[in-house]
């Protein structure tokens, strides 16, 4: 069996973008990634800043209970002008419709967004997770974003908002080993989990 694609969920601080980006330049397959996010602001016809915020978030619950409400007169009944409303939620659905054209076309390495969820059960994708040691993942993101002052809260933030994303979504847990073929330790050796990766990806087929 051939697979024509590849998606890859990781921990935030693990590498997992990075491993994604090495093993496409590998295939040569397409990288989606934060090419989605502008795709995203093209189809929606909204700042890529604004895309960018919403990318694998969930919106606040106030702002979903109070979201049918939207449009509606002060009763809550009566219809007012159409509201145009680009939240979290039809950010969500704008990037699954473009995982499963992506994969249609198929060569492609994609990242997250829940795409492990979107394409299971596919016979030729392979989904890989990607962890790293806590240590590790500290080390990455305080060399990589020094802005940052409270690493360990960032981490578990994005952390939180991923797996958020992925429960809302698509009622999963996004660590669930049932959800991969193969969980990978990166080690902070990006090079080394890329091959691990490609040479499963290989046996498998």
């Amino acid at each position: 069996m051939q697979y024509k694609t590849l998606t890859i969920a990781r921990e935030y601080g693990s590498g997992g973008a990075e491993i994604a980006g090495i093993i496409a330049n590998s295939l040569g397959w397409r990288l989606v990634d934060k090419t989605l996010i502008t795709d995203i602001s093209n189809r929606a016809r909204v700042p890529a800043g604004e895309a960018a915020v919403l990318d694998e978030r969930v919106d606040p619950w106030l702002h979903r209970i109070t979201r049918p409400l939207w449009g509606k007169g002060v009763d809550g009944f009566s219809a007012l002008a159409p509201v145009d409303l680009f939240d979290a939620d039809a950010a969500a659905v704008l990037a699954k419709r473009l995982i499963e054209e992506a994969y249609s076309i198929g060569q492609c390495v994609i990242v997250g967004r829940g795409s492990q969820c979107i394409l299971r059960g596919k016979e030729d994708v392979f989904h890989a997770f990607v962890y790293a040691r806590w240590a590790d993942r500290v080390h990455r993101i305080q060399s990589r974003e020094v802005h940052v002052k409270d690493v360990a809260a960032r981490i578990h933030s994005v952390d939180g908002q991923r797996l958020g994303y992925v429960r809302l979504h698509y009622r999963e847990n996004q660590v669930d080993p049932h959800l991969y073929d193969l969980m990978v330790n990166s080690r902070n050796r990006t090079d080394a989990a890329a091959r691990l990766i490609l040479s499963a990806m290989e046996m498998a087929r």
